[in-house]
């Protein structure tokens, strides 16, 4: 891409996004800053407007807040009244700031869109461009990412992918910047704030779900649940349950409004359903490999994937994995780049 190109960069008031403005300010580029205006009465940011003036670049404010409760909010919310575990950090990428933002950024004459996120885009064996993990591993953001559209990659731009968050705090405080200094980490839900998330399903929705039975895999009754909203699968703590060893959640039946629940041993999967499969390689006509991700942090672990439709995967795992939970995103790797990602329907015991 040319040196004076217009570059759009998300800004949100952190130093990841504020740091990748001023690398690409400093690489050439026209750069813009576009702030997204998501919920009602969000967390204090630091002072947009004089970190844009320190960076010299224009600085735009964007109110998605209707398309933020339509995609993002009410999808959360339905996910957990489903007896679901949602995740609406991989919702919003793909649908809102990789989604909605880039056409708005088009439509202001934006070349690329830049983020801050912790993952690298560069040319693949196949000639496409591929993304794959960052190399700060334990702040790689790629699994979040797996639900992007293929046909925008190439118009992304992760000026951090190649540094670590080390890197890139000790180059904020070289800038003598105080509105980048004091600049706040992301939060992991930015629309929960500082509550629980309990507490905001029962804001929004006026209540959590009916209590009902928790059973083991027999069917015995154990105990009454405060409602599906408080529990995902593999959760240990909070069952109120006596028992001689320690039990967790391994299915969450919101049709029958039941808890089933049991010990370590029976929490693990062989395998699962995906749908809604999002494909960043050509999509596999047959049976393949891949690294797999489960959830945020999980290592990843080598399977087979059958496709069974454009969006539909069966994962068979190498081994066991415990706590697969209906809801989740699940991402595809080789090696470090993402072929792809879904989410996930059901477990295969």
């Amino acid at each position: 891409m040319p040196k004076g190109a217009k570059v759009a960069v998300a800004l949100s008031g952190g130093v990841d996004s504020a740091m990748a403005a001023f690398i690409l300010k400093r690489q050439g580029y026209e750069v813009l800053g576009v702030h997204l205006y998501l919920v009602e009465n969000p967390p204090p940011d630091p002072p947009l407007e004089q970190l844009a003036q320190a960076l010299d670049l224009p600085l735009t404010v964007l109110d998605l807040r209707a398309e933020f409760a339509d995609k993002v909010i009410n999808y959360f919310l339905r996910a957990y009244a489903r007896g679901r575990t949602p995740n609406p950090c991989v919702k919003c990428n793909a649908a809102i700031k990789f989604g909605v933002l880039w056409e708005k950024v088009r439509e202001m004459g934006a070349d690329r869109l830049a983020t801050g996120h912790y993952v690298r885009l560069q040319n693949a064996e196949d000639g496409q461009p591929g993304l794959y993990r960052g190399t700060d591993r334990r702040k790689d953001q790629s699994y979040f990412l797996c639900q992007v559209s293929r046909q925008v990659l190439p118009y992304l731009l992760f000026p951090l992918g190649a540094l670590t968050k080390t890197e890139v705090r000790r180059r904020a405080q070289e800038l003598n910047l105080p509105s980048l200094q004091n600049c706040r980490d992301s939060l992991e839900i930015c629309f929960v704030q500082d509550e629980h998330y309990l507490d905001f399903i029962q804001r929004q929705q006026g209540g959590l779900g009916k209590p009902g039975e928790v059973v083991d895999r027999q069917g015995h009754l154990l105990g009454r649940h405060r409602g599906l909203e408080c529990y995902t699968v593999g959760q240990r703590r909070g069952l109120g349950i006596p028992a001689s060893e320690p039990l967790y959640v391994l299915e969450i039946q919101p049709e029958a409004n039941r808890l089933v629940v049991g010990p370590k041993a029976e929490l693990f999967s062989s395998g699962l359903k995906a749908s809604g499969v999002n494909w960043l390689i050509e999509p596999p006509a047959a049976e393949t490999t891949a690294q797999v991700v489960i959830r945020y942090r999980h290592p990843g672990v080598p399977a087979r994937l059958i496709p069974s439709g454009p969006s539909e995967v069966t994962v068979l795992f190498a081994e066991p994995q415990a706590a697969v939970a209906a809801g989740q995103a699940v991402a595809f790797y080789r090696n470090d780049r993402v072929l792809g990602g879904g989410w996930i329907e059901e477990k295969i015991d």
